[in-house]
């Protein structure tokens, strides 16, 4: 058998773990070909790739990013495209394609599924709001780089009894700011899924003054004022049509400085979330989601995405992983709500 494995999206930590994986299973123990796509489901379009050998992984397990490339290509986003990718995988004789991303690279593999293209999912991304599955790796790492973050920043504040910003990566779910406030002892959380009143904010920010403590506060990039709209770096849109948001931090930043007087800094960690190594439960829990995409391709189990459901590795239709994101529930928030101010 000839299998293809791909990376779409925005990279993160493990994704190396799961082509490792997946080319040692395959290759080693039933004897399979398997072919890495470049960039995404750039490559299934244009045929770009490279056969993997077990050689060929030898050492990238604690590698971040991905030693195949990432891209957000969306291959229904032009008439033809899902037939290209038919032709490219007849061509290189490949029986099925192990696709390893998030909501649109998954989306899209629901798709070629229905198309007749032989695709099991497994998934990745650093916010944690795929569903149908408990975690995702990558999400551990970027709590990890993150809670470090705050903890650096706590000590500078104090010195120079500012208040500072961390805005964090989550566009519509806030899962690495909850996480990492929690981890790292912020004074204020938010997150996309509870619009924020800058009043209440501000006031947690001067009750921290009072107490002589410099206060932290975290921000998810796609949180809201309320009544507010996102605050856009940028009006482009990628081609699943989401646009690039950032800028929320800084606007925070300047708002809590004018309201209370104090010095205020934003700091974006921005993309140092994605980047770097492995945390060792990012890993493991990677590896475990490679060894079991094989598995569904050795069962000829098509048409599903390979979960965490509490410590087991089971299988979900990719329409039931896709059907919608994962967000923070509204009582895990009023949970964190007690360390606030």
């Amino acid at each position: 058998m000839r299998v293809g494995v791909l990376t779409g999206g925005g990279d993160c930590p493990g994704l190396n773990a799961v082509i490792r994986a997946v080319v040692r299973k395959g290759v080693e123990m039933h004897g399979w070909e398997v072919y890495g796509f470049r960039d995404g489901w750039r490559g299934p379009l244009t045929g770009q790739g490279m056969w993997l050998s077990p050689d060929d992984v030898e050492g990238i397990l604690t590698r971040g990013g991905t030693i195949l490339g990432s891209s957000r290509t969306n291959p229904y986003s032009d008439d033809g495209g899902a037939d290209a990718i038919k032709r490219v995988l007849s061509d290189k004789g490949l029986d099925a394609l192990i696709a390893i991303g998030g909501e649109d690279t998954l989306g899209v593999a629901k798709r070629l599924n229905d198309d007749g293209v032989k695709v099991v999912g497994v998934p990745k991304t650093i916010d944690n709001d795929l569903g149908a599955t408990d975690y995702t790796f990558g999400f551990d790492t970027a709590v990890h780089i993150a809670t470090e973050a705050i903890d650096r920043l706590h000590t500078t504040a104090e010195s120079h009894h500012r208040a500072l910003v961390v805005e964090v990566m989550g566009r519509h779910a806030g899962w690495i700011a909850l996480h990492s406030g929690l981890a790292g002892g912020a004074s204020v959380i938010l997150v996309p899924e509870r619009p924020f009143s800058v009043d209440k904010v501000v006031g947690w920010v001067e009750r921290r003054f009072e107490r002589e403590y410099a206060p932290i506060i975290v921000v998810a990039e796609g949180a809201l004022p309320e009544g507010g709209a996102a605050v856009l770096q940028s009006g482009e849109k990628d081609a699943f049509g989401h646009v690039r948001l950032g800028g929320v931090g800084i606007w925070l930043a300047d708002e809590i400085a004018s309201r209370t007087g104090k010095e205020s800094r934003a700091v974006v960690l921005g993309h140092t979330q994605r980047g770097g190594t492995p945390t060792a439960y990012d890993r493991v829990l990677a590896t475990r989601f490679g060894l079991h995409a094989v598995d569904a391709v050795a069962d000829g189990d098509f048409g599903v995405m390979v979960a965490l459901r509490g410590t087991d590795i089971v299988r979900v239709k990719l329409a039931e992983a896709t059907a919608e994101l994962k967000t923070v529930p509204l009582d895990r928030y009023k949970e964190a709500e007690v360390f606030f101010g």
